[in-house]
C-alpha cells in the first residue's frame, strides 16, 4: 500500500487487504451503537465528499499507479455511500488504476438496506468484487444485546440481495460474544446463519477490549477452555456448501483454516484435540483470554 496522503485515524482493513491500496471515502461506521465494538467510537461518520477522494487518487504518482491491483474503500461502513457518488469513485478507480483487478468494501446491515439488488449489481460491474460483513452472531438474543439492529432473518435477506447480485461475501462472527450465559445458542445459532447462506469465506475472532468496558462488564466473560468449546459447537454444527473457514485474528486462540465442506472433518478433529490439550492445563483453561487493543 502506498501512502501519498494522511489517514483519519483509526484505520482497519480485513486481513485480505493486506496489499490493497486503500481509499477513505467515509469517516467512522453509520451503525456506530453496537455495544460490543470500540472501532470507531472515537470518530463522528462522515461521508467525505468525492472531490476529496479525487484529490487524493490524484495523489499517487504515475509510476505507482501500474502495480495497484486491489483497492479497498474505508471506514466501517462505506458501502453506505450515496449509489451515484460511489459508482463515480469507482469509475475514477478504474481509469487510474489500469491494472485493478477488484475493490473491496465494509458492508452493514444498514448499507446493504439501502442499496437495490440493480444498484449492487452496477457496483460489481464497476469492478466491487467482495463485501466484508460483520454478522456478530446468528442468534437473535445476542444481537439485540448488543443493539445490532437487525435479525439473523434481516441480515440473512440482505446478504441473499448481495450474492443474487454476484458479489461475494466475506462474513464474520466474534466467538465469547454471548459470555458464558448463550454460548451454546450464540454458536448453533451462528452455524445455522452460515451453513443456509454459504458466503465464499467466514472468519471467527474472539470478544476482546477495546472501547467496550461497559459491554463487556454485561456479560460473563468466555474463559480459554469456554472459546475452544465455543469454537468446536460452531465447527461441528456448521454445513455450507462451499465456504473458505479462517480463524487466524490475533485475537484468537485456535488458528483454523479449511474449506466446507472438504476439510469438515479434519476441521473439527482438530478442535477437538485442541480441547483435550486446553483441559490437561485447568488453570489456562478456566483464565479469560487476556488480549486487548489500546491504540485508540
Amino acid at each position: 500500500m502506498y501512502n501519498y496522503f494522511n489517514y483519519d485515524y483509526p484505520l482497519y482493513r480485513p486481513p485480505s487487504e493486506a496489499y490493497s491500496q486503500i481509499f477513505q471515502i467515509t469517516l467512522g461506521c453509520s451503525q456506530n451503537h453496537c455495544t460490543f465494538c470500540g472501532m470507531y467510537k472515537t470518530k463522528q461518520f462522515k461521508v467525505r465528499p468525492i472531490a476529496e477522494v479525487k484529490a487524493e487518487i490524484e495523489r499517487i504518482p504515475i509510476f505507482h499507479r501500474g502495480g495497484i491491483q486491489k483497492v479497498f474503500l474505508a471506514d466501517g461502513d462505506a458501502l453506505i455511500y450515496p449509489q451515484a457518488g460511489l459508482i463515480e469513485i469507482l469509475e475514477l478507480l478504474a481509469e487510474s488504476f489500469p491494472k485493478l483487478t477488484r475493490i473491496g468494501i465494509y458492508a452493514s446491515p444498514n448499507s446493504l438496506r439501502s442499496k437495490s439488488v440493480a444498484e449492487l449489481s452496477r457496483l460489481r460491474e464497476k469492478k466491487l468484487r467482495i463485501l466484508y460483513f460483520g454478522l456478530e452472531s446468528g442468534d437473535e438474543q445476542t444481537l439485540s444485546a448488543i443493539k445490532k439492529g437487525f435479525s439473523p432473518a434481516e441480515m440473512l435477506d440482505l446478504c441473499r440481495k448481495a450474492q443474487q447480485a454476484g458479489l461475494k461475501l466475506s462474513v464474520t462472527a466474534i466467538l465469547g460474544l454471548a459470555g458464558r450465559e448463550r454460548s451454546v445458542e450464540h454458536a448453533r445459532g451462528t452455524a445455522k446463519w452460515v451453513t443456509e447462506l454459504s458466503p465464499e469465506f467466514f472468519s471467527l475472532l474472539t470478544m476482546f477490549r477495546r472501547h467496550n468496558d461497559d459491554f463487556l462488564r454485561s456479560i460473563t466473560l468466555q474463559t480459554n477452555g469456554g472459546i475452544i468449546e465455543e469454537t468446536l459447537e460452531i465447527v461441528r454444527h456448521l454445513a455450507p456448501q462451499k465456504t473458505i473457514l479462517r480463524s487466524n485474528h490475533a485475537s484468537n486462540i485456535l488458528n483454523l483454516a479449511g474449506s466446507y465442506p472438504k476439510d469438515r472433518e479434519r476441521i473439527i478433529a482438530l478442535a477437538e484435540s485442541a480441547l483435550v490439550q486446553a483441559k490437561r492445563d485447568m488453570v489456562w483453561f478456566d483464565e479469560v483470554p487476556d488480549y486487548s487493543e489500546d491504540n485508540f
